[in-house]
Formats: C-alpha cells, structure tokens, sequence
C-alpha cells in the first residue's frame, strides 16, 4: 500500500472516529455539571421547581444539576445568558411565560427568543384567576362586564406589574369585552393581593397560588381562570375563553436550551422531563402552586411557544404597552 494511501486510510479512521466521538458525546450527555438558569431570584415558583426539577435529573442522569438564579429585565437577564452560551447542552433555561410577552414589549432586546433558544418541554400549565372584591355585586364575568361598562373609567384593576401575564389579561379584557378600567400596576402578586384585599382595587386576574388562599377565606369571589382549559385547582370556574373566545393567559413553565443544540441532548432531557413530572413530589409541588403538569414534546412547545408570542404581540401593539 502507498504512503499516501496509507494516510488517505487513517484521515478516514480519524473522521470516523471523530464522528462516533461525537455521537456518543451527545448520547452520553451529560458528562459534566449542567447548569440550569433561573432568570428570577431565589425563593419564587419558578427558582423552586427549578431545584426540585434539578434534583431529579441529578438522581437520574447521574450529573450534578445546579441552578444559577439571573434575575433582572423581566427574565431577558438570564434567557440571554442561555441563548449565547455553547450549545451543548450544559446550559439549560427554565422561565415562564413572560418569556412570550417580553419579545413584543423589549423590540430591541438583545436576543429573539424565538430563533436563539431551543424548545425542549412545556412543564406545567398554570392559570390566573379573575377575582373581585366582596363588595363588587357582580357573580359572573358577564355581570363583571356589565357593570365595569356602567361605572365606565372608575373601577380599578390590579395587575402584578406592567407587562406581566396579568396585566396583559386585563388588556385582553378591555380588548375583547370593551370595558374602560383603570390599570393599577402592583410590583409582584403579593402586593396586588394586597391592594385587592383592602379594597383599594375592585379586581385582578391574580395568580393561582396568590388567589387559593383568599378564595378559600371567603376575601375575594373567583369568577373564571384564564387557562385554555378548566384547571383542577379550580374545576368549577369558567374558562374565560368560554366567554370570550381567544382568551387565554398562560402563565406556564418551559425550559428552553440555546439554539443548536444537538437532537440527542434535546430528545434525552425532554423524556427525562417527562419521567420527572410522574414523580409524586414535583406533581405535589406543580398542583400545590395551582397549576397543571404538562410534558409536551420539542415540537409541541415550538408551536405554541410561537402562538404565544404572536397573540401577546397583537395585545400589545393593540393597547399600545411599553415596557416601563
């Protein structure tokens, strides 16, 4: 065999070689420490089934799975931080649905969520809840509306900040019922609560682990959720999408890796996704904060993902919201 044959085998051992490396570096995946980025501080909904999510892959995969919290610009800190990281799989984004408000309402952000970040699985899904104030004399959205149209521009309306899923909510219902209400933007849900609970709103779509509490206490009257479908922390409430075709605010749980990454690694942490949301205690957790497990696949939460961001889009340029 000549000399240059000779090389002309090993270039093609070596290129094998490299290839069957690579291939079983992607289904080996992961060999190292795998960070799981939390664009919210410590302590909220989404830093916990972050942890709890982690732990398991830990148990399962055998790797240390640790969560970095980023907090900041509404979430964008920390989807950034993943979207420009290697694509490898050893960075991981959990976030929420302001992930699908913020494209619109940061045009100039730094990343386009949609083309720079990889679906991998939608969690859970988890509604809000249209509350009023015991003294509002309304029991249905119908009634709501009704009076909101009598008493036009003098009801108030929380919301859990401008821009977040609640306060979108409320665009969607000035939007879809045509009522004018006076938007009062809260910092979180705790202090919407609040403003509800002393009377200084009439109403607020509050989120569901924020709402259980008082509905329970008899404090504020549940009128509908705004999940697609019934939830089961709240099967006797309307869907608002019942009444108001189109209206659905979501505020759901999904992790997401850069743009690029292998299909390996997205096919093998989404059915290891999948194999954590049948574990007893991340059900307990995701049904105890009012919400509901999902699993979708890559390609499922592509899709909605891209609904999502389209529909918040027209809300947005509809009613006109800028970040602030």
């Amino acid at each position: 065999m000549s000399h240059s044959s000779i090389r002309g085998v090993a270039v093609a051992v070596a290129i094998g070689a490299a290839l069957a490396a690579g291939h079983a570096g992607a289904q080996a995946w992961p060999t190292k420490t795998v960070r799981i980025v939390v664009p919210f501080g410590p302590g909220g909904g989404t830093d916990i089934q972050g942890r709890l999510l982690g732990k398991k892959f830990t148990e399962s995969m055998g790797q240390t799975f640790v969560v970095d919290n980023r907090a900041g610009a509404a979430g964008l800190i920390g989807a950034e931080i993943v979207a420009k990281s290697p694509a490898d799989g050893y960075n991981i984004l959990f976030t929420t649905a302001s992930l699908a408000v913020n494209v619109s309402l940061y045009k100039k952000g730094p990343i386009d969520p949609v083309k720079d970040l990889t679906p991998v699985s939608w969690i859970s899904s988890v509604p809000l809840v249209l509350v009023v104030h015991p003294s509002v004399p309304v029991k249905t959205v119908k009634e709501l509306v009704a009076l909101a149209k009598k008493r036009a521009g003098r009801m108030n309306v929380a919301s859990n900040g401008s821009g977040t899923t609640s306060h979108l909510s409320i665009e969607m219902l000035k939007q879809m019922a045509g009522v004018d209400v006076t938007h009062i933007p809260y910092k979180g849900g705790g202090p919407a609560m609040t403003a509800m609970l002393t009377g200084e709103v009439d109403f607020t779509f509050a989120t569901a682990l924020a709402a259980q509490p008082h509905i329970k206490g008899g404090k504020v009257k549940p009128l509908a959720v705004t999940t697609a479908k019934r939830s089961s922390t709240f099967p006797d409430l309307p869907t608002m999408d019942s009444i108001y075709p189109g209206f659905e605010s979501d505020n759901w749980y999904a992790m997401f890796l850069p743009a690029g990454a292998p299909k390996e690694v997205v096919s093998k942490l989404n059915s290891e996704i999948v194999k954590a949301l049948k574990s007893p205690d991340v059900r307990d957790f995701i049904t105890k904060e009012g919400g509901d497990p999902v699993g979708s696949s890559p390609d499922e939460l592509a899709k909605y993902f891209k609904r999502e961001v389209d529909k918040y889009a027209k809300v947005i340029k509809a009613g006109n919201i800028t970040a602030e």
